[in-house]
């Protein structure tokens, strides 16, 4: 891990520098994370996935007969209701707990609100298609991974775009400023300006890299030339004090990335050694439980009375679905 030198310099430059060190440290900690996960996630599908496959598959086959009864004059307006949220519970457990993209079925079987206009559902539509254009699934997952992956993008909120297209706005802007920190630079390290000879060649040296810094547009470099510099005027430091906010705002989001790593939908915290042993091969029971329950559950869908008495079994215990 990076640590941070002796300070010098300014207060702007020193912050910069800690900004940079912050952030360095914690994309090598969100690689090693990503590295730790790929191989849990490898050891958990490895031994679970058969088992958590035949559970989605099982579930999958629920809606076909559910949705031919609702087709039938044979149950009441309360018994269509329940198979409905039957419906809506299984869509929702293969999303929630599989990853599975269950969005046809949940807007199809929602309950009725708000009825978008044309405009409103064209609009919806074209923000659909670019998020699906824009995103692109990691291969090396599993391919319902890959679906929840696709549908969480899709699911994102008004706000989040939002807030997304403003930090790549002010990123842009950020980036525009090469030129100017270039002309900063010049100012500080310019050969010509300097009539000590050593202290000359030394800046000759300097400005070299910043200006082959500036035709890389490389802003990077250029930066950390700038917090490198001797005493800065109140221009560079408040170019550096700007960078270091957008450095702090970058630290938020990799530690948002690393916790949603973690915690998130897909994320594989496990415990080590004996006790994930156990646990995997208890949730493998426990799965296998599961698959054998729907598929049986699945049979007596088949038939209109078996299916009224799934609904009275879970009334019975209080489930509005399976």
């Amino acid at each position: 891990m990076l640590t941070a030198e002796q300070p010098a310099g300014t207060l702007a430059q020193q912050a910069f520098r800690q900004a940079i060190l912050d952030v360095e440290n914690l994309r090598e900690r969100l690689r090693d994370l990503r590295a730790e996960q790929a191989e849990a996630r490898r050891r958990y599908w490895q031994q679970v996935g058969p088992a958590a496959s035949a559970v989605v598959a099982a579930r999958h086959a629920l809606y076909a007969p559910l949705e031919e009864a609702l087709l039938l004059s044979y149950f009441s307006r309360l018994e269509e209701a329940h198979i409905t949220n039957v419906i809506l519970g299984n869509a929702r457990t293969l999303e929630d707990r599989f990853g599975e993209d269950e969005t046809v079925i949940i807007r199809k079987y929602a309950p009725a609100g708000h009825h978008p206009t044309a405009a409103e559902t064209a609009a919806e539509r074209k923000k659909a298609k670019d998020s699906a254009s824009e995103f692109i699934p990691d291969p090396t997952l599993p391919p319902h991974e890959q679906a929840a992956a696709a549908a969480r993008a899709r699911r994102k909120t008004k706000a989040q775009r939002q807030q997304e297209a403003a930090a790549q706005a002010d990123q842009k802007q950020l980036e525009t400023n090469a030129k100017t920190i270039y002309r900063q630079l010049a100012r500080t390290h310019h050969p010509d300006l300097e009539r000590d000879p050593e202290k000359q060649a030394d800046k000759t040296a300097r400005m070299q890299r910043i200006t082959e810094a500036y035709e890389a547009d490389d802003l990077y470099t250029l930066l950390q030339l700038l917090a490198e510099s001797g005493p800065a005027d109140a221009a560079a430091d408040d170019v550096l004090a700007r960078y270091t906010r957008a450095l702090l705002q970058q630290q938020t989001q990799l530690k948002q990335e690393m916790n949603e790593l973690k915690y998130g939908p897909n994320g594989f915290v496990t415990a080590s050694g004996k006790k994930q042993e156990l646990e995997l091969r208890q949730l493998k029971r426990d799965l296998r439980a599961e698959a054998e329950y729907v598929a049986h559950i699945g049979r007596m869908l088949l038939d209109p009375d078996g299916l009224r008495e799934v609904l009275r079994q879970l009334a019975a215990e209080g489930l509005e679905t399976i």
